[in-house]
């Protein structure tokens, strides 16, 4: 749901997916020309209030992106020039001004793909003045539109931390006052393609920065992903313009670096498991598990692509996380059937993934590939360690990975406990469902 001060009428669903999808491109657009990150993240939302409430009544504009732009600039003007008369003067005028040296040209709909605001505020969210967990957080908020429950879960920590990292990270942006944009070079405003940078640091500097940064790029693109293809809550399981959307960025990021191994392997992740995404849900939107879903349905360009992207990765580049998991997805989509899954291949792959990254997230994959190829006792050994582990304390994947493997080893009465418990701690619907369904499926 948009955000922002005061009640509204809910726009029809088209409306709402089209203003999620449009919001980081018109706060692009404003902090390029404007600057003020935060004021103009409170102009853009009360732009998608006026849009929330007027396009159902007097139907949707030709140029959705214009009109947001236009009414998001005049409630930001409105707002600097309501500030007092000294700062007015002084400040007002340097903010709309355009800076000369990055490319900006009007907010219109015409905008070449290689200026695409979102891919600059992208990149202005993970700057290096910002701490780790606050680039993520700011950017997950401004380009990938999630609310700051959905980072939250998506990170594992609480909603009320979440909140104070966003606020944290848009004041030192504040005060930062970070240059916006993409340079006419090809890069994003701080750093020269070649990792070095100008008269404000050196090479090896910079090419640190540079890699810090595009790694916090990468993280975050992967979990704007993740929340589109299954939703933390809601009554849907997939959010398909929230993908659609990573894909885009990723596509849009990995033509600057098409060299970059790890930025191939995040491109192939994301083709290789949004493939599946016609066939991961009945016609009712219910939940279908891998193992039975039509692979008919799967996308099989999508697949190619996706395989060719890893392979060559893998062939060139040093290894690392994002080329494992793709590599991962790659096995699965490539098999036949459920049956043909090379799960000894599988296992390998995540056992040296769990040494790049040992997090609970890739743990609890692991286990699942234990089960597969050494039974499912090995691996519930495997899952005592993570119940101490306080990122997924409370978590509903792991309740429902141990209802799975206490299922394989033919206790019942656990496993649907466990799938019950599992249902309780899930906000998405259609997951509640799937588990509440496998939970009934064994007290019959």
């Amino acid at each position: 749901m948009l955000t922002g001060p005061g009640p509204c009428p809910e726009p029809a669903p088209a409306s709402e997916d089209l203003l999620r999808r449009l919001a980081p491109q018109v706060l692009g657009a404003l902090v390029r020309r404007y600057g003020h990150f935060d004021a103009a993240e409170d102009a853009v939302q009360e732009a998608l209030l006026a849009a929330a409430r007027q396009w159902p009544e007097e139907g949707r504009p030709a140029n959705p992106r214009g009109w947001l732009i236009r009414v998001a600039s005049r409630r930001l003007t409105d707002q600097l020039r309501s500030e007092d008369a000294r700062r007015r003067r002084e400040e007002t005028a340097a903010a709309l001004t355009p800076r000369d040296e990055f490319v900006a040209p009007p907010p219109g709909e015409g905008r070449a793909p290689s200026e695409d605001d979102t891919l600059a505020l992208l990149f202005l969210c993970c700057r290096a003045e910002l701490p780790p967990a606050g680039r993520i957080a700011l950017t997950l908020r401004a380009v990938g539109g999630l609310t700051t429950a959905e980072i939250a879960r998506a990170l594992l920590v609480p909603e009320a931390t979440m909140a104070q990292r966003i606020s944290r990270a848009k004041r030192r942006i504040k005060a930062s006052e970070a240059p916006f944009g993409i340079r006419r070079d090809g890069t994003d405003g701080t750093d020269r393609a070649d990792g070095t940078r100008g008269a404000d640091g050196t090479g090896p500097e910079a090419a640190e920065d540079r890699a810090a940064r595009l790694a916090d790029v990468l993280h975050v693109l992967y979990l704007i992903f993740n929340e589109g293809y299954t939703a933390t809550s809601g009554s849907d399981l997939q959010r398909a313009d929230l993908a659609a959307e990573a894909i885009r960025l990723t596509r849009a990021v990995h033509a600057r670096l098409p060299a970059d191994g790890e930025l191939a392997g995040l491109l192939a992740l994301m083709l290789l498991t949004d493939a599946r995404r016609a066939a991961r849900t009945t016609p009712d939107g219910d939940l279908i598990p891998l193992a039975e879903q039509d692979r008919t349905r799967w996308d099989r360009a999508a697949i190619a692509e996706g395989v060719a992207l890893v392979s060559d990765a893998l062939t060139h580049a040093p290894l690392g996380p994002y080329q494992l998991r793709a590599a991962i997805a790659a096995v699965h989509d490539e098999a036949a059937s459920d049956e043909d899954t090379d799960w000894a291949e599988i296992l390998a792959l995540y056992e040296l993934l769990v040494r790049l990254v040992p997090g609970p997230v890739e743990r609890l994959g692991q286990a699942v590939a234990v089960a597969m190829v050494h039974g499912p006792r090995r691996a519930l050994a495997l899952l005592a360690d993570l119940d101490e582990d306080e990122r997924l304390a409370g978590h509903h994947r792991l309740e429902a990975v141990r209802a799975h493997l206490l299922e394989m080893a033919g206790e019942r009465a656990a496993a649907r406990a466990a799938y019950a418990k599992a249902a309780g701690l899930t906000l998405s619907v259609p997951e509640r469902r799937y588990l509440r369904f496998r939970a009934a499926r064994l007290a019959e």
